[in-house]
């Protein structure tokens, strides 16, 4: 019988008032992974009322204090980082060494978060009157909404809930029903790292359970990573009820390869980009936009190293490329294919689900190159989430520029030249929130800020700096010793 695990509220480990569980299965195998709870309204609600009552405790907890607990939770997360990274890849997919990745990157948002705690810097500012002092202070919102996707199951909810904690902020936190164990293994350590009961609270369910807890009108902010339909409803709610809303909502990101690049270091970026993690990243590049002149020798290159990746469970060490998440990802991405060929592109490799070779049982789908891609083609705009990337042609920067830009999302773009000129040029007029030079677009660092621009996300920022300011709010302090009535701009 496969492991039943349950949710955590004020310290316990309860199973659903709902009664109702789900499966996961491992993506590669079939296998089931365990049984989760299908939390309903109530079960919500109970973990909303742990968070408010620990949230006045927690809130006047120093912040260093605080950080000493993600300390440890960091801690006892390196001690365990290949077990968690087993977990990880069993139940979503990634290849191991993407998994121990995944797991690192929530390693160091913890002790970053953790470190923020002696550091959580205001501002001491001149006041305009005399005997009179004037300072900013940060404070917590209150009850965070923390809704994760499957794709990170260890780093992202890090992003979210350490920096939420760290600012005294107490949360409910709703991953995907596709990747519930590193969830529950997370919040496990942050129980033993000795978090408070009801500062961090755990609800598995899918939709319904998120809107459940996005529509508690006792939580105060919702951050959420996801597409970009539900993120839309979730902003038209929090707009609607004055609540704070953190989105992160995807990409259709490129690698702009110039006339003067190094072409194969550009098709070592362009694999790694366009099919770690079978593309199944907010960060991946699923279009190659390519100068004329090198457009032939690169798209050669591409394709045979496309063709070449070993598809397989991602615990086998000999596996490139490992499953995609899910049955429904499999149709979606099969229905882009079809979508490509009637808009007139061709498909150089790939194209359909991997079959054979012990690849029956999972969600397997061939690495794949569209080509002769216009801009303006559904294939180019739209985000596919999948091992399959474009091969679009340009005449020179100003056009790559200009490709680049004319889609919806803004998350992410790398160009590959080895002139400064074009190189600074570019980096100014991209409109995404991450640029690279000379790299793909994969690699992103936990103290600078992770996000988008346009419908990528609302405007905040992951990791970083940033992160303290999606997670708190300031606070003007004015502090007058004069021992007289000063009335600011009205006494001058």
């Amino acid at each position: 019988m496969p492991k039943s695990y349950e949710n955590y509220v004020n310290g316990r480990w309860t199973g659903p008032k709902s009664d109702s569980l789900f499966q996961r299965e491992n993506p590669a195998t079939g296998e089931i992974i365990g049984s989760f709870p299908d939390s309903g309204a109530q079960d919500v609600a109970d973990a909303v009322t742990a968070a408010v009552g620990a949230f006045e405790s927690w809130r006047l907890t120093p912040a260093p204090r605080r950080a000493e607990i993600l300390f440890r939770a960091a801690e006892l997360m390196l001690a365990r980082k290949e077990e968690l990274a087993r977990d990880v890849t069993v139940e979503m997919g990634k290849v191991l060494k993407e998994a121990r990745g995944d797991v690192q990157e929530a390693i160091d948002m913890t002790y970053y978060a953790a470190g923020e705690g002696r550091r959580m810097a205001g501002q001491t500012l001149p006041a305009e009157l005399p005997n009179k002092f004037a300072m900013t202070v940060r404070q917590p919102h209150g009850i965070v909404a923390a809704i994760t996707p499957w794709n990170f199951p260890t780093a992202i909810p890090c992003w979210k809930l350490m920096p939420a904690l760290i600012t005294g902020n107490t949360a409910v936190f709703k991953p995907s029903p596709l990747s519930p164990l590193s969830a529950s293994n997370l919040v496990r350590i942050l129980e033993e790292a000795g978090l408070p009961p009801g500062v961090v609270n755990l609800v598995f369910g899918g939709d319904q359970t998120g809107a459940a807890l996005v529509e508690d009108p006792r939580v105060s902010m919702v951050s959420f990573t996801g597409s970009l339909e539900v993120g839309r409803e979730i902003a038209a709610h929090c707009g609607r009820n004055s609540k704070r809303v953190h989105l992160e909502l995807g990409g259709k990101n490129a690698i702009i390869v110039l006339d003067d690049a190094d072409v194969d270091l550009a098709i070592e970026g362009a694999v790694w980009s366009a099919f770690g993690t079978s593309g199944q990243r907010c960060t991946a590049a699923s279009r190659m936009i390519v100068h004329e002149a090198v457009a032939e020798p690169f798209t050669d290159q591409l394709v045979a190293r496309a063709g070449a990746l070993r598809l397989g469970d991602g615990l086998e060490i000999a596996t490139d490329v490992g499953p995609v998440v899910s049955s429904d990802s499999i149709a979606k991405i099969q229905s882009y294919m079809e979508i490509g060929r009637e808009e007139g592109a061709a498909i150089a490799c790939g194209g359909s689900r991997a079959a054979g070779n012990g690849l029956d049982c999972g969600y397997f789908f061939q690495p794949t190159v569209f080509t002769d891609v216009k801009p303006a083609m559904r294939i180019a705009q739209e985000e596919i989430f999948g091992p399959v990337t474009d091969v679009i042609t340009c005449s020179d920067l100003d056009q790559a520029v200009a490709i680049n830009n004319d889609v919806p999302y803004g998350l992410v773009a790398a160009i590959y030249t080895r002139d400064i000129s074009k190189a600074f040029s570019a980096l100014e007029r991209i409109h995404t929130g991450m640029v690279y030079i000379n790299a793909g677009t994969i690699g992103a660092e936990v103290h600078l800020p992770f996000g988008g621009t346009r419908a990528t996300g609302n405007g905040h920022r992951e990791a970083g700096q940033a992160a303290l300011d999606s997670y708190s709010e300031w606070k003007s302090v004015y502090v007058d010793y004069s021992g007289r009535l000063q009335k600011a701009q009205i006494d001058r």
